[in-house]
């Protein structure tokens, strides 16, 4: 937050709540803004970066002490000169107040990450159901598979169940705003399975849910290749075509959650199905025999060979660029992203279809998106999970208890 910003809001803090209550409310959460943000502050700084009083700073820095979510650090002595007075205090936002988890539940693994309340990675496990004798269709056993997989990650961060605050889910289905997945195709049931309500029963976390392609693009926005790109999309290069799209800043869901899920292609010319990157270089592949591809290569075998110069692989990239040109074209049409990221498992390898994909889109629009590929990996959704869970902390940070417990009550003396 710069200065001038942290003004205004200041300001606008001190003259728009109604009741003392609200003004001590909306003070707390600009403070705890600042340091979340900044790390560790005296007093003058706070008072520089909100334009608060300084008696207001440090009575609202004292009760978020109390709360939980402000450390005290020593006291700063003065550099040169003569010392008057008290050492200045110095705060610091405590990160470890709790933790969050990001969940990606596909349909052959799920994977668990563990984050602080800034941010920082600090555990990740994933856990292949067929590894532990779990179907797809098996609802039940695939949760305590992915119950399992939170725990070893909590336990890896150091962390137990109860200090959580909050967890996000991804999962190959549109969601929509209130967490509910519509129908309209078969697989996307499949992910309809109750694990909001589950984990909230075992654990009483607040439990948000999101479809996969938007939470790659939280993930990319927030640390990826696509970080201060205001309209963006994000493709997985997964089993099927979907896109997470970014346009000012702001997420595009839909009014049922299918933003992005650009279905019916069939009506495409030139595409007719929505497979995406990795099946279709891994069935083009299995077509295609050379010395370099074995009869049924996986996705990353292709690209590996077109990179070393296979003409038969370098074909089967092109093939997928001609394809894949046409759906990033029309998308394009209609959100004008500035930048289109292919996210995912296999996005590294995928990087050999820049170039091709590139020539490709510039046949179709005048003024093509750049492509680029994702430095997050198989990560980005449930980093994505992750970032959905901190949005929902910071925008209820003063109705939730530090350490876990779930929400205040509206009566909470620790508020009043």
């Amino acid at each position: 937050m710069d200065i001038a910003s942290a003004h205004v809001k200041g300001y606008l803090v001190e003259h728009t709540a109604n009741t003392p209550q609200q003004l001590r409310r909306a003070n707390m959460a600009t403070i705890l803004a600042v340091l979340r943000r900044s790390g560790a502050a005296n007093g003058t700084d706070l008072i520089d970066a909100t334009g608060l009083a300084r008696a207001t700073v440090i009575a609202v820095c004292d009760d978020l002490i109390k709360a939980g979510w402000v450390q005290e650090l020593p006291a700063q002595k003065p550099s040169t000169g003569v010392q008057k007075g008290r050492p200045a205090r110095v705060f610091e936002f405590d990160a470890r107040a709790g933790f969050v988890v990001g969940l990606d539940i596909g349909m052959a693994k799920t994977t668990a990450v563990v984050a602080d309340l800034k941010g920082a990675i600090l555990a990740k496990n994933t856990v292949a159901f067929a590894a532990m004798g779990v179907r797809a269709d098996s609802p039940a056993p695939r949760f305590t598979v992915i119950d399992q997989a939170i725990c070893a990650a909590l336990a890896d961060a150091g962390a137990v169940p109860g200090e959580v605050l909050a967890a996000g889910v991804g999962i190959a289905a549109p969601v929509d705003r209130a967490g509910n997945i519509p129908s309209g195709q078969p697989m996307w049931k499949t992910f309809d399975t109750g694990i909001k309500d589950e984990l909230q029963r075992r654990h009483g976390w607040p439990v948000l849910m999101g479809n996969d392609a938007n939470l790659a693009a939280l993930a990319e926005a927030w640390m990826g290749v696509g970080a201060g790109v205001q309209d963006l999309a994000v493709m997985l290069a997964g089993e099927r075509i979907g896109f997470g799209l970014m346009e000012s800043g702001r997420l595009l869901r839909g009014a049922r959650g299918r933003a992005g899920e650009v279905g019916s292609l069939e009506l495409l010319d030139g595409v007719g199905t929505p497979d995406g990157i990795a099946r279709l270089a891994r069935d083009l592949g299995a077509q295609t025999e050379t010395a370099e591809l074995t009869q049924f290569p996986s996705a990353e075998q292709v690209f590996d060979a077109a990179a070393r110069g296979d003409a038969a692989a370098a074909k089967i990239l092109t093939t997928i660029a001609v394809r894949l040109g046409r759906v990033i074209a029309v998308v394009a049409t209609f959100t004008d992203p500035e930048l289109v990221v292919i996210g995912g498992a296999v996005a590294a390898s995928s990087a050999v279809l820049l170039e091709a994909l590139e020539a490709e889109l510039a046949n179709f629009l005048p003024s093509p998106p750049r492509v680029a590929v994702s430095p997050l990996g198989d990560s980005i959704v449930s980093l994505g999970a992750v970032r959905l869970a901190l949005d929902h902390v910071q925008e209820h940070v003063l109705e939730l208890v530090p350490g876990g417990g779930g929400m205040r009550g509206r009566n909470s003396r620790q508020m009043e």
